[in-house]
């Protein structure tokens, strides 16, 4: 496909909506706006889409028309691809929206989609969005009595899931249609009836405030939240996903990134579709660096975004040369720390760059492509965000405090409302800000670095820790592949800093490892926030991967109030090596 801005008028005996238009100016500016973060941050300006948008009718199938590039290619571990063009994801989605029109699905149902990275789910999501139905992507990790919560409080109408998972379903009352993917169950559609229907389009008019995703937290502190997204607030709000990314048109973009959570919409649907590139899958049981970097090598990969887990497993194997068709590499979900940055820009030449959102956002603070880094920080505002940092004691703007949008100006790319919770809807939007519940510095020159989550970060003699910091330092030592740093009770100090520590291959759980880690921490950390507890331990994580801190803190309050030692654990005063300083 020739790629060339739309305009408003005939172009060759087309005649594009006004919305399509503006989303699309709006996109080849941005696109050609790489020369500088502060032209794009000065110049650019959310697109006026209408009362009525659908992405997925007004954008993705006009730039599918006729269009024979790869938009999906997924590769699995044994070998075996799929790729399909832009032209027949168009077509297929258009049989899908017209089936599930006959199995009574219709516009505002909320529509349960459970599935992994498989061709279908590219589908569906195109084809639920066609018919304005409402989807609640949802990992298939999940275990029935997190589904039969979901299923209740999301109001689902109707579940798609593969035919393994729906005996998962099996025991959850409801009202709601079932469609199975890939084999039969009695009680359930069969999604390969789909394939008998001719591809028509199935024109339904959707407002562009009209809710189109409902995205649940990964809830690393409580009960996943429920995120309700419009028509804009994704499709059109990734946007400044795309220029963080980097994305160009002909792209081919990797994305490590499990269904079911805010990112893979992020990375691996909204973004490459709208910059016109390929969007990249390589499924794997088990994660292996040295088969994820071949993959990279063979498929010439040119962008590619990872978690910070990815990254710290990549560096403890040999990550090899730089794939050859490497260009921008990315990191999103969690703080990247230092040390990673360092070890993968001396092996392949490039720096990560680090990005910053929520579920309840697309990208608003990153590093984009061409830009000077800072060490440590996550960037600037994207272009079209107002970043402001409160005081959370004060409420007044600070240098240090916790990141809010400015609702003074337009935000876009900012969720709706938390569905069935007006209260914490409320709480979040208080006093003219989005309130995102991290905290962070801003230097003089705009940049941004993330300290913590406002639950996380602690008191210890008087002075404030931030457990990222703390952990970044952590990770400096070649035994720590993974911390997590909380607050353990301590009568003189208030609390004291605790590391639980995943182990690096090759290191054991025992005094020597814990010694090395114990003195690494003292000679990079300042007295206050000094490691003076330790213990090896498998990290609680949520089903998207977060380290659930707040499991690991009330296990340390646990400790303190019946005043127990835990076992297992290592003290910095065990150690007669460990000379303390009068600070100390």
């Amino acid at each position: 496909m020739q790629l060339q801005a739309f305009i408003s008028e005939d172009d060759g005996g087309v005649t594009f909506p006004t919305s399509t238009s503006n989303f699309r100016a709006a996109r080849d500016q941005l696109l050609r706006l790489w020369d500088g973060h502060a032209r794009a941050a000065a110049e650019f300006r959310w697109p006026d889409v209408g009362a009525s948008f659908n992405w997925a009718v007004d954008w993705f199938d006009v730039i599918a028309e006729d269009n024979d590039n790869i938009a999906l290619w997924i590769v699995e571990e044994d070998g075996r691809e799929l790729k399909v063009t832009f032209a027949e994801m168009s077509a297929r989605s258009n049989q899908v929206a017209a089936w599930l029109t006959q199995q009574g699905v219709g516009k505002g149902d909320h529509v349960m989609l459970m599935l992994g990275n498989q061709v279908e789910l590219w589908e569906l999501m195109l084809g639920i969005m066609k018919i304005g139905a409402v989807i609640l992507p949802t990992s298939t990790v999940l275990a029935a009595g997190d589904l039969a919560d979901r299923v209740r409080r999301g109001e689902v109408d109707c579940v798609i899931a593969n035919a393994g998972d729906a005996a998962k379903f099996a025991e959850i009352d409801g009202d709601f249609r079932r469609i199975c993917v890939g084999g039969t169950v009695p009680g359930w559609a069969h999604y390969a009836d789909a394939d008998l229907l001719p591809s028509v389009a199935v024109p339904v008019a959707v407002g562009s405030d009209d809710p189109s995703l409902i995205y649940f937290t990964s809830g690393t502190t409580s009960k996943p939240k429920m995120v309700v997204h419009t028509q804009t607030s994704y499709p059109v709000g990734h946007l400044s996903t795309m220029y963080w990314l980097g994305l160009r048109p002909g792209d081919v973009h990797l994305a490590i990134s499990s269904p079911g959570w805010g990112k893979h919409a992020w990375s691996s649907f909204f973004s490459p579709w709208i910059a016109e590139a390929t969007v990249f899958v390589y499924n794997y049981g088990r994660f292996d660096p040295q088969a994820l970097t071949a993959q990279l090598h063979r498929a010439k990969v040119t962008t590619f975004c990872a978690p910070p887990t990815v990254w710290r497993m990549l560096i403890q194997s040999d990550v090899g040369e730089k794939p050859v068709g490497l260009r921008e590499i990315l990191s999103a979900g969690e703080p990247l720390n230092p040390e990673v940055i360092s070890q993968i820009q001396r092996a392949w030449g490039l720096t990560i760059r680090d990005g910053y959102g929520q579920t309840e956002t697309t990208a608003i603070v990153g590093n984009v492509p061409g830009s000077v880094l800072k060490a440590g920080s996550m960037g600037l505002p994207l272009p079209g965000v107002a970043i402001t940092l409160v005081d959370p004691i004060t409420g007044g703007v600070a240098d240090e405090g916790e990141i809010c949008l400015d609702l003074a100006e337009p935000a876009v790319n900012l969720m709706a409302r938390y569905h069935g919770d007006p209260v914490r809807t409320e709480a979040a939007l208080r006093d003219g800000y989005f309130h995102t519940g991290d905290v962070a510095t801003r230097d003089d020159n705009g940049y941004i670095t993330f300290i913590g989550r406002t639950d996380d970060i602690f008191k210890s003699s008087d002075y404030k820790v931030s457990p990222f910091e703390v952990e970044s330092v952590l990770l400096e030592h070649p035994a720590v592949a993974e911390a997590a740093v909380v607050p353990a009770p301590d009568d003189t100090r208030l609390n004291i800093a605790k590391a639980y520590i995943h182990l690096a291959a090759g290191w054991a759980p025992d005094s020597a490892t814990a010694l090395a880690v114990l003195r690494h921490a003292r000679n990079g950390l300042p007295p206050y926030m000094r490691v003076r507890r330790i213990e090896f331990f498998e990290l609680p994580k949520t089903s998207s991967g977060k380290i659930r801190r707040v499991e690991l803190r009330a296990r340390e309050n646990e400790a303190a109030d019946q005043q127990l030692r835990l076992p297992d654990e290592w003290r910095d005063d065990q150690f007669p090596e460990l000379k303390r300083s009068p600070r100390s």
